[in-house]
């Protein structure tokens, strides 16, 4: 009796949510991550005779950019609902200097490497350089804020945290543009130019902004001070209300034309304001947390399969030279750079410089991007030399976690 497709799915989706659970606990003090192991179990399976389908995500471009988008948004809520620090010019100046200073000198570095080591055109340079730029908040998730607390979080976690949640709605007009330019036949004259700075880099930002704060603070006053009892929600311990906010969040400021990711962290760090002690945030933040493993478990999967499946046959060693530039010499270097005089130790700089992580979020914007543009000649290309960026992030950086925050967080102890 052969074994079907619809079993083998079944069997690997009860084992890998198995694993999720798991694993965190499994790993906690070894240079092991969880996205590690679920990227190897995508190879490994993919490698025996088992009838598992294909996955390909220029043929389900659909699939990838939907699955990718709701891994991201839910956790950018979970992110925002576990920073503690009140919203500030100084408190966040770590943010803004990566947001700033390192985001764009990290798009235009990479353009600059894809440009001079692919010959490709501007707009596809650009469109790589910005699909890599924003670190990931699903797979920076090892070194970030964990559950809400009343304790101030410590340098690096809350700066890697803020720049995860707000850089992927910051990365958009950079997408947007590239897909503009292509459009443009890789002419910097016309109107889409004044376009893109108007409509593209500064209404929608605001937009998101906007209507994130909005949704925030009217669903904290809800949940918590509602005069309604049944709305009062927050003593009831729903958790899975963090999932109506997301998408509530993200939908609104879709509609209106504004960057869902933004609002959505938006939305999270207001609500988490609004009795920002209260327990009622650790049960969100839980039940978010809980979706968001085992959505990013799937995810890695399916690129463990899709490598698997000959996905990088089109990766050149120029391609992979690209990946390796920005997780070691562009990134470290930029975000060193933009932390110059700024907050936290050197050794906690170094840290928030190196930890640069890539993941499902670039996955998404290059799902997106070939939805919006033409870049038919470069789409398998630009496939193969994403996914090997994500695949160096998370081997080097799911290796480096434990061991790097263990000794920054045995220094903080030791520190008066």
């Amino acid at each position: 009796m052969s074994i079907t497709t619809e079993g083998a799915v079944y069997a690997c989706l009860g084992i890998g949510a198995f694993l999720g659970a798991a694993l965190p606990r499994l790993l906690s003090r070894l240079p092991v991550s969880v996205p590690i192991v679920f990227l190897a179990a995508g190879v490994l399976l993919y490698l025996t005779p088992l009838p598992l389908p294909a996955v390909d995500p220029v043929a389900d471009r659909v699939w990838a950019h939907h699955l990718t988008e709701l891994c991201v948004i839910i956790s950018l809520m979970g992110a925002g609902l576990a920073i503690n620090r009140p919203f500030g010019w100084r408190s966040w100046a770590a943010t803004w200097r990566l947001l700033g200073l390192a985001m764009p000198l990290t798009v235009v570095a990479t353009a600059s490497a894809v440009w001079a080591l692919l010959g490709w055109p501007v707009s596809a340079a650009l469109l790589v350089a910005a699909v890599l730029a924003p670190t990931d908040p699903v797979l920076a998730s090892e070194v970030r804020v964990g559950e809400p607390s009343a304790e101030k979080e410590d340098e690096v976690r809350f700066a890697l945290t803020s720049e995860a949640g707000l850089n992927d709605g910051l990365a958009f007009p950079f997408v947007l543009a590239a897909v503009a330019l292509a459009a443009a036949g890789e002419s910097w004259t016309g109107g889409w130019l004044t376009h893109w700075v108007w409509s593209d880099a500064l209404v929608r930002v605001s937009v998101g902004v906007t209507v994130g704060l909005a949704i925030g603070l009217l669903l904290g006053r809800v949940l918590f001070r509602s005069r309604a009892r049944p709305l009062r929600l927050a003593e009831q311990g729903e958790g899975f209300v963090a999932l109506a906010a997301t998408f509530l969040s993200y939908g609104v400021t879709e509609a209106l034309h504004g960057y869902g990711f933004l609002a959505v962290f938006v939305t999270a760090c207001a609500l988490r304001r609004s009795e920002h002690s209260h327990g009622y945030h650790q049960v969100m933040h839980a039940f978010v947390e809980q979706i968001e493993r085992l959505l990013m478990a799937l995810l890695l999967f399916g690129v463990g399969a899709f490598v698997a499946s000959g996905g990088l046959a089109w990766l050149t060693w120029r391609g992979a030279a690209v990946g390796v530039l920005l997780h070691l010499l562009i990134r470290p270097a930029v975000g060193w750079l933009a932390q110059l005089r700024g907050p936290g130790r050197p050794k906690e700089r170094a840290a928030i410089a190196f930890f640069g992580i890539r993941g499902i979020g670039s996955l998404f914007y290059l799902a997106y991007a070939f939805g919006e543009g033409e870049f038919g000649p470069y789409e398998r290309e630009m496939w193969a030399v994403v996914v090997f960026a994500v695949l160096i992030s998370v081997v080097v950086h799911g290796a480096a976690a434990a061991p790097v925050t263990s000794y920054l967080d045995r220094r903080s102890a030791k520190s008066p």
